[in-house]
């Protein structure tokens, strides 16, 4: 009888260790993934940034309130991008114990 017991429960065990195999493999190659595609995405930022910089760096030859208005949004744009790029950068950079430090710290 204690055998039966025991053999359902070593069953029961591994059925449950294969389930939690599977979904951690399933949700490692998901943050693989997401990792990937968050790299890429700070390529294109940083490339934006620098294109976005260098057209601002053009002076303008009118006066109009339209024109200084869309480069006013464009320079707001390029702060946006830039706090994303930074913001995704330091996810990146903090480890484990080091995210915790930084909070108690402000």
């Amino acid at each position: 009888m204690m055998i039966i017991v025991l053999s359902v429960y070593a069953g029961l065990v591994t059925v449950m260790l294969a389930l939690s195999a599977y979904f951690n493999y399933k949700f490692g190659r998901s943050l693989i993934r997401m990792e990937d595609a968050l790299e890429s995405s700070l390529d294109t930022l940083d490339i934006r940034y620098e294109s976005i910089s260098k057209v601002l760096e053009i002076p303008l030859f009118s006066d109009s309130p339209q024109i200084r208005q869309v480069v006013n949004d464009i320079k707001l744009c390029r702060e946006a991008i830039l706090y994303v790029a930074n913001e995704i950068g330091r996810l990146e950079e903090i480890e484990d114990g080091e995210e915790e430090n930084v909070q108690k710290e402000r």
